[in-house]
């Protein structure tokens, strides 16, 4: 796809960048583990889960050390818009429906409680991230999602939830109805888990960058083994790690699907009018203020596909540039980067014990996107689950559920497109040679008959990879606007060099030499 910028007053970044990634310099660094460990707890991922979990099981006196394959926060956490609101989209009245009042108030209870958890944190630690108070919004601007809005405020009726309905949001463009959940937040997720960091350094925790988890002992005692041979010998696991890190007979992956969404961080010609907004129809718009460099500023995401299927995957930055560009007019778009999110089959977070007969490995992952509050909901749940605590929430978030509906429908619908994929990309013709390859561009090609995967760097040289995705033998596609390889069949992701970047997959792909 050509990018074209003449019909925008405004010119997208060339390369993405996080805003929340960039606002503090350093981020604190952590050694890679160089020697076997024994520890209470081992917490595989270092984002708002594993940090949070590491603080709060550090707290109750527990020895804990968090594995990272990366730096810490540069997974989905240091992408996200940071809305901390247990207002999820049109969830409550679909939940009720499914689930029944009980467990959606639960759900609600749960993230509400994550909320006041990060808002009392914030105040208590005196840590300076641009938290605020928000009401939040989902509204509407199409007739046919008016009566969905006033479901969905009768559900906050019927669950107590403190809301109200209104026939439009105040938005500088036309919304014909909202349902409104009050004092809500949001905040710069990167300073609050640093101080975080801090917190669990000086209670005693550890932090190992660079340490890539590639499997588990379960039997007791757990041994956790890491990808250049240290191995810690632990209590308790938590694999807070975006995606599964070991799935023996969870089968998780065919009960999880990914979906990358879009942000733009831009200074607007028309003022803010305050709060948090998603539409209720697609294609999404979230919006949301911050600062940028002590400025006002408007972070405008959206655009959301399943990750690897998204083709000329540029084009999503560009839709909501125009709608910046239509509904506040844009000075200039500082920031865009994206986000990669989990969905489970019924749309609530898989968090507590994984397995049934390891009652000491434990899960958190699945948060649809709102993994602001699912993630606090999953640290706080997890920590009590290790201590031998009881919580309300444990069968709401049970990771071995089973719905017949909506999980049934939801099991074959993903499975089947996971087939097709599989299926599609074996049979995919490449057309185009290596040789053809502009100064930047990335593209499935023919080489010596065979499909690969090809970048041409800005000096030219060209990056070759086997596309074949290592977790479970799908094709990868070229992700023009991240300059990543993606998988369409789980998710997985790869640096243009082939190096694994988001699991499932544990293995780089494999190099092509040219010759």
């Amino acid at each position: 796809m050509t990018r074209n910028n003449e019909d925008f007053t405004s010119t997208l970044p060339q390369f993405p960048e996080s805003y929340w990634l960039h606002s503090i310099h350093p981020i604190p660094a952590f050694p890679k583990l160089t020697k076997d460990l024994s520890i209470d707890v081992v917490i595989v991922g270092a984002g708002i889960t594993g940090i949070t979990t590491a603080y709060l099981m550090a707290k109750k006196g527990l020895k804990v050390a968090v594995l990272n394959a990366g730096r810490i926060m540069e997974g989905t956490t240091g992408y996200t818009t940071a809305k901390i609101t247990a207002q999820h989209d049109l969830t409550y009245s679909e939940f009720v429906s499914h689930f029944g009042e009980e467990k959606t108030r639960l759900y609600y209870e749960a993230n509400d409680e994550a909320l006041q958890f990060v808002k009392n944190t914030v105040s208590e630690l005196g840590i300076d991230c641009q938290f605020t108070e928000e009401d939040a919004y989902v509204y509407t601007s199409d007739d046919s999602y008016i009566k969905k809005i006033q479901d969905e405020h009768k559900a906050y009726e019927k669950l107590g939830i403190p809301g109200a309905y209104a026939d439009a949001a105040p938005l500088p463009y036309e919304t014909k109805a909202a349902v409104i959940m009050k004092n809500q937040a949001q905040f710069n997720p990167v300073p609050f888990l640093i101080r975080l960091v801090q917190e669990i350094v000086e209670m005693g925790g550890q932090i190992f960058e660079q340490t890539t988890v590639v499997g588990a002992d379960l039997e007791k005692p757990l041994i956790v083994k890491t990808k250049h041979g240290p191995k810690i010998t632990c209590h308790n696991i938590v694999s807070a790690s975006h995606y599964p890190f070991v799935d023996f007979k969870g089968l998780y992956f065919s009960r999880l699907h990914t979906e990358r969404s879009y942000v733009l961080a831009a200074r607007t010609e028309k003022p803010y009018p305050g709060g948090m907004y998603l539409s209720a129809e697609d294609p999404k718009r979230s919006l949301r203020s911050v600062l940028l460099n002590g400025e006002p500023a408007v972070i405008i995401g959206g655009e959301g596909h399943k990750t690897g299927q998204g083709l000329c995957t540029f084009q999503y930055y560009e839709h909501l540039q125009k709608f910046g560009e239509e509904k506040f007019g844009l000075r200039d778009i500082l920031y865009r980067w994206s986000a990669q999110d989990i969905y489970t089959l019924d749309k609530m977070p898989y968090i507590g014990k994984q397995l049934p007969n390891v009652p000491n490995l434990l899960l958190a992952t699945g948060y649809r996107k709102w993994g602001m509050t699912n993630s606090i909901v999953a640290a706080i749940l997890n920590t009590k689950l290790v201590a031998g605590e009881k919580s309300p929430y444990e069968e709401v978030f049970n990771p071995q559920r089973f719905h017949s509906d909506p999980d049934i429908k939801t099991f074959m619908t993903q499975n089947a497109n996971v087939a097709m994929q599989l299926i599609g990309g074996k049979l995919e013709e490449t057309r185009k040679d290596a040789g053809e390859l502009a100064a930047d561009e990335g593209s499935v090609v023919q080489l010596n008959g065979k499909r690969a995967g090809a970048y041409r760097d800005l000096s030219g040289k060209l990056h070759i990879v086997d596309t074949t995705c290592t977790h479970m033998g799908c094709e990868v596609e070229w992700n023009e606007a991240e300059r990543t390889w993606d998988c369409p069949c789980h998710g997985s992701r790869y640096s243009l060099q082939g190096d694994v970047i988001e699991g499932p997959a544990k293995k780089a792909l494999a190099k092509v030499d040219l010759d």
